[in-house]
């Protein structure tokens, strides 16, 4: 790998730390520069302002994302399944929850990339339904086909939704812990649990049980 791919994933990284930490909105260019002990020509060099590194970390986020967010292939799916998928999804929204926490603001200033955030909340609307749909032919889920659009679509606001509601119900937006993005999975596996069939109940107990997190925990400055 050439200095220069070295030095433009440097930055990205250091970039997604920070925006982690503090928000986007709260680092500039030169905050990523000086956290690097970096010149900020240097950092222009690579990438030419913040919305650029913005859109790397997007694609990021969009292929890991695209990458488990799908049916297994040659058979259907299984308890297993849906805990992999759990644990994946929890952590995209970790790694990645500056995206979360800033997205409206992300979109508002960047028509670009909420063309491609558009096209990605498509194909992730796609792609869920096709895996509950593949848990229906499991016998694992007891859905209709409106039902399965309809969980899908309150999982999307769920999962995208919850570190917003959590930066504005703590007392400090910056101090989130992953115990915290944990009860967003409960939430969803909440959601879920109503088209559980008898056989399966007691898989998606014991995920209840794994990320179940007390509503205060969430709450409390960590």
């Amino acid at each position: 790998m050439s200095a220069r791919l070295k030095t433009s994933q440097r930055i990205i990284n250091s970039s997604l730390e920070l925006f982690n930490q503090l928000g986007e909105r709260s680092v500039s260019t030169n905050h990523i520069a000086a956290h690097m002990e970096i010149s900020p020509g240097n950092l222009y060099y690579h990438f030419p302002n913040k919305q650029a590194i913005i859109s790397v970390l997007f694609d990021e986020y969009e292929a890991l994302v695209l990458g488990f967010l799908r049916p297994p292939e040659g058979r259907l799916p299984d308890g297993n399944d849906k805990r992999d998928y759990l644990k994946h999804l929890l952590n995209a929204m970790w790694r990645y929850r500056f995206l979360y926490r800033d997205i409206e603001h992300l979109l508002r200033s960047d028509p670009e990339l909420a063309r491609r955030y558009r096209r990605f909340y498509a194909q992730c609307m796609v792609q869920g339904q096709a895996i509950y749909s593949g848990f229906v032919q499991a016998g694992i889920l007891d859905m209709t086909p409106q039902q399965i659009e309809s969980l899908t679509l309150n999982a999307w606001i769920i999962v995208t939704s919850w570190v917003s509601f959590l930066c504005t119900t703590r007392e400090n937006a910056n101090l989130l812990c992953e115990q915290a993005l944990k009860r967003g999975i409960y939430q969803l596996v909440v959601l879920e649990s109503g088209y559980v069939t008898a056989e399966y109940r007691e898989v998606i107990a014991d995920l209840l049980k794994e990320y179940y997190v007390p509503l205060q925990k969430t709450l409390d400055v960590q």
